[in-house]
């Protein structure tokens, strides 16, 4: 299984990486559209800034290969900041397109603490995981959610997750495997 992390400028790409490598999956950060496209998963991770990930998603190309794929049907995951970047546009930094891949738009959080960190647990599935947040997506896509936020949404090929499941455990990890299972490798 080989999986393109793209490496755009955004955060926690190393713990991503070594989650994977526990999985068996073959990784690479990816700074360019070929490998994106080529790799039976591609995974968008991140924790930083809407506003210099989108542009750094861009200077690379990054974006309009993630549109790519996301076109042909092709596996992508989103995490955290990467969910975000997918949907149509968020708040954050005065308000940023984002790549158009899932339906809806990431909201500043204005009730209980901000950001919102911590372990919490994900309806329907009843397991816990990290979260590390300001923003919060509202669309349509949303398929499970934690204390009342979008928590994981899909659209096509592209899963998306608000947590962390490279920082969240045994639960993580069995999420991780299940979308990996889930991958038709063309390799």
């Amino acid at each position: 299984m080989k999986v393109a992390i793209a490496a755009y400028g955004a955060g926690n790409v190393r713990s991503v990486e070594l989650a994977l490598a526990r999985l068996g999956a073959e990784s690479e950060l990816v700074h360019e559209p070929a490998p994106l496209l080529d790799a039976d998963l591609a995974v968008l991770p991140g924790v930083g800034s809407a506003a210099s990930a989108m542009s750094g998603l861009r200077a690379r190309g990054l974006d309009e290969a993630l549109r790519e794929r996301a076109a042909a049907g092709r596996p992508i995951l989103g995490i955290c900041l990467g969910l975000q970047l997918a949907l149509d546009e968020t708040e954050e930094n005065g308000g940023v397109d984002g790549l158009g891949l899932v339906p809806g738009r990431a909201v500043r959080l204005s009730d209980g603490r901000v950001p919102r960190m911590g372990w919490a647990p994900v309806e329907p599935a009843g397991e816990a995981y990290w979260f590390a947040h300001s923003y919060a997506a509202e669309s349509p896509a949303t398929t499970a959610t934690s204390e009342g936020l979008a928590a994981v949404l899909e659209a096509g090929a592209f899963v998306g997750v608000q947590f962390h499941p490279e920082k969240s455990g045994p639960a993580g990890a069995r999420f991780l495997a299940t979308v990996l299972e889930r991958c038709p490798s063309h390799a």
